[in-house]
This record gives C-alpha cells, sequence and structure tokens, in this order.
C-alpha cells in the first residue's frame, strides 16, 4: 500500500504546492482521499489522477483545505455514468455541519429531484464506535485540539491504522498538545506531524519551535507536513525524518520506511 502527498502545504499555500490532501492507494487499486481541499483537482491532475480514482473519502474537519473540493468531486462524479458514488468516511460530529454549512448552497442546486448529502455520497458516519473499515484495515478516528470556538472544542480528526505489522499516526491538524498524543506517539511506528512554519504561530498548529522540544524517540519517527511556503529549518539535523514534499510516494509494504 502506498501514501501519496498530493500537496504538503498549509491552508494558505500558493504557488508550487499544494494542500496536504494525501491519497492512499491499495495492492488492488483502491483508493482512499485523506481530506479534499479547495485545490484538489489541481493536485489529483499533477500526480496523474483524477475524479475517476477516488471511490473513498475521508475527511477530517471542515477547513476549506480540507473539504473545499468535495462540491467538484460530487458534481463530477454524479454527472459521469461510469462513476458510483463515492463513499464519504465521516464523524457524525461533523455530518450536518458538512452539508448545512458548506456544501449545501451549491450543491441543491440542481432540478428535479430532492437532494442531499446522499444524492452525492453514500455516506458512512462514524459514531460512538470510532472507526471506519477500508479495504480490511481498521482507521481509528481520534479527536484532536485544533479549534476552540466560543470555548468549545470543534470537531476534528486524526488518523490511527495498522498495516501488515506497522502502525501508522496521521494527526491531521492539530495544535501542539503532546500530552494528548503519548499513546500515538508512543506505539506508532511512523507518524506524519502537523507542523507550522510561519514567524509567527497561529495557535492552532503545532509549530515547529514546538515540536523540537519533543523526545528524540518522537521526532525519530515523524515525517513533518502542513507548513507555510517560506525556508525550512534542518529537520534532519533536530532528528525528524524531514518535511514531506508534494508528491513524495510512502511505501507503507517497504520494510525499510522505519
Amino acid at each position: 500500500m502506498k501514501l501519496t502527498f498530493l500537496g504538503s502545504g498549509s491552508a494558505f499555500t500558493v504557488g508550487d504546492n499544494y494542500h496536504s490532501n494525501m491519497l492512499l492507494t491499495a495492492a488492488n487499486g483502491k483508493k482512499l482521499l485523506i481530506d479534499c481541499g479547495s485545490d484538489v483537482r489541481h493536485a489529483l491532475y499533477e500526480q496523474g489522477f483524477s475524479y475517476l480514482d477516488i471511490q473513498d473519502v475521508y475527511v477530517s474537519h471542515l477547513h476549506a483545505d480540507h473539504i473545499g473540493g468535495l462540491e467538484w468531486l460530487a458534481f463530477t462524479t454524479k454527472f459521469d455514468t461510469n462513476c458510483p458514488k463515492p463513499r464519504l468516511h465521516i464523524s457524525k460530529l461533523l455530518l450536518d455541519d458538512l452539508w448545512n454549512k458548506s456544501l449545501k448552497g451549491g450543491l441543491s442546486s440542481i432540478s428535479d429531484e430532492k437532494i442531499s448529502i446522499d444524492t452525492y455520497f453514500d455516506v458512512n458516519a462514524i459514531g460512538e464506535e470510532g472507526f471506519f473499515l477500508w479495504n480490511g484495515i481498521q482507521f481509528e478516528l481520534h479527536q484532536t485540539v485544533h479549534i476552540i470556538s466560543g470555548n468549545e472544542l470543534q470537531p476534528s480528526f486524526g488518523l490511527y491504522f495498522k498495516f501488515e505489522d506497522k502502525i501508522f499516526f496521521i494527526t491531521t491538524d492539530a495544535k501542539f498538545s503532546p500530552d494528548s498524543f503519548v499513546e500515538f506517539y508512543e506505539n506508532a511506528d511512523l507518524i506524519f506531524q502537523d507542523c507550522e512554519t510561519a514567524q509567527y504561530k497561529s495557535g492552532v498548529h503545532a509549530h515547529y519551535t514546538e515540536l523540537i522540544t519533543l523526545p528524540l524517540f518522537y521526532k525519530a519517527k515523524m515525517w513533518l507536513y502542513h507548513y507555510q511556503p517560506n525556508f525550512l529549518p534542518d529537520s534532519t539535523a533536530d532528528g525528524f525524518r524531514g518535511f514531506v514534499k508534494k508528491g513524495q510516494v510512502f511505501n507503507l509494504s517497504d520494510p525499510k520506511i522505519m
């Protein structure tokens, strides 16, 4: 199984990089898109893919760099008779707001049909069980501390999964909160870590200057992504695996990946 970074940039990245959406490709050709940001159609095309390749989508939270491409995916797959509905894996805590606050305005504007999110997607609403299955692999959702609005933690979920004999953790967007990640940092064999590199900290992402304070045991398992288009520190000298590059492919079946 391979994990392709369609982009590795932050929400406001422009130019040579794209949003940090990812594509998992199984040996049987099945594909899972992890987040579907505003520039995903361009990012997919650049890596040789299109909407025709997307059978399953996972959405971690409701920012545009993670859901902004869903309208495009919905329309292109609906009006291409060669396409079945993509399966949408999403926490129940996000589902109503995804449709009513983000997608309904555009996607409800077709005639002669009662429209809902089910018109476009085969929805797998993930509840208290806290996981979904794809291609025989169990993906566990773990809430991250990303945005706090009105003193309430807004739903946002990283992914933790085991493939073959290895454990992988994708933080998605998250503030620096190592105490909440200890179990995953300890147990994972490889970590893909949200990492802000801007001069000023946003307060909603882990910043590089915070991440370098982690124990070397954690850093040695971390690839960093979701960074700004500026000068990057020497992450390998600081004990990390490095910064993920746009288009970088990780063969999760390769024992050398560790």
